[in-house]
């Protein structure tokens, strides 16, 4: 009987191992050839659900296909490899998968990633698929250069795919290909950042943080804070994000200890509805851009709360980079009309409209 370790072309990587040669290496066993990626997406969702019943509901179908086609895995690969994928267990329970389904359904997995992966990398290359993200404060200058170009990828049929995506997972997004463009923000170091090394940035902004309040000027006074002086500050603080980055750099990994936290909040919008309702009397960590935007009065939910400066001379040195992120040789691979390129000199353009106002609005900044 052959043992689970091998994979679906069962007896031929059994020969392999032994030392017999293959006559014929493009000669493979009818019933691994017979196997559709339809019954390999079966095999997993029977894997994720645990019965054919939470498979068809899953994938949509009768539970009497899901039970068909995973009969027809169990009788081929049991005949190719000893033993049955799956083996039924009492009424109401999962079925069990066997060592050789365990594995199998793990091959399944990679097949179906691998071919999804290929056919995105294909669609990339040429110019017929771009899946691009934004954090929740670049969003507008994301979308104000999709709309210059969205007229352009309708006419070429170029499918553009908008996500939303989180600062902690910005550049594991990217390097994963899941996206191909990111307009966001990470946690950098001033001057080189080998972190970076991967990717193209257009940089928009490097900054610092500011601090929110709805302290008055006696309490708290202004116009800057230095960043010794945020442990007898109640702070509204996130669990996650550019914000705790900085709070580790510049009191540890205690630093919840370090700090007297009055809130917890998953966004900053949450943390200054707080200021601004009065449950919360106390501050909030944003970048400079948003504190820009609460004392410009561009952001309704900072509506009467100041923005003060926060000096840092704690170190290390660490800065907000807010730019364009993609991989590093993506956009020189391809000529000047490829999507990701079109995408990327409209977003270039937003950047030095936007640069221009603010030089008419502050001309001293």
């Amino acid at each position: 009987m052959l043992r689970t370790e091998t994979s679906l072309g069962c007896r031929i990587l059994f020969e392999r191992k032994a030392g017999m040669p293959l006559k014929d290496r493009w000669q493979y066993p009818t019933a691994l050839l017979d196997t559709t990626m339809d019954q390999l997406r079966t095999l997993l969702a029977v894997h994720e659900a645990g019965t054919a019943l939470g498979a068809a509901r899953l994938l949509g179908r009768e539970q009497s296909s899901v039970q068909k086609q995973l009969d027809t895995l169990n009788r081929n690969f049991g005949a190719l490899c000893g033993e049955p994928l799956v083996v039924k267990r009492g009424r109401s329970q999962n079925v069990l998968f066997t060592a050789t389904g365990e594995s199998l359904a793990g091959l399944a997995r990679g097949t179906l990633e691998d071919w999804l992966e290929g056919l995105h990398d294909s669609r990339r290359r040429l110019g017929s698929r771009l899946c691009v993200g934004s954090t929740r404060y670049t969003l507008g200058f994301l979308l104000n250069a999709v709309e210059l170009v969205t007229g352009e990828f309708d006419r070429r049929g170029v499918e553009l795919k908008v996500e939303h995506v989180r600062t902690r997972d910005l550049l594991e997004r990217l390097d994963a290909k899941e996206l191909d463009l990111v307009c966001g923000s990470v946690l950098t170091t001033a001057g080189h950042d080998s972190r970076l090394d991967g990717f193209e940035v257009m940089e928009w902004r490097r900054s610092g943080l500011s601090l929110v309040t709805n302290l008055d000027a006696e309490e708290l006074p202004g116009p800057s804070v230095p960043v010794s002086e945020l442990p007898r500050l109640p702070l509204a603080v996130s669990a996650d994000g550019l914000i705790p980055g900085f709070l580790r750099g510049w009191f540890g990994a205690r630093y919840r200890q370090e700090l007297h936290i009055a809130a917890e909040i998953d966004t900053v919008q949450y943390g200054l509805e707080l200021l601004s309702s009065g449950v919360l009397r106390g501050c909030v960590l944003v970048t400079e851009g948003i504190g820009d935007a609460v004392a410009d009065g561009r952001i309704r939910a900072g509506a009467g709360l100041r923005t003060l400066e926060l000096t840092d001379g704690v170190g290390p040195e660490l800065e907000v980079l807010i730019g364009v992120f993609v991989r590093a040789g993506e956009r020189t691979a391809q000529d000047s009309g490829h999507p990701l390129n079109v995408l990327w000199d409209a977003l270039a353009g937003e950047n030095a409209r936007w640069r221009g106002v603010m030089r008419k609005k502050r001309p001293g900044r």
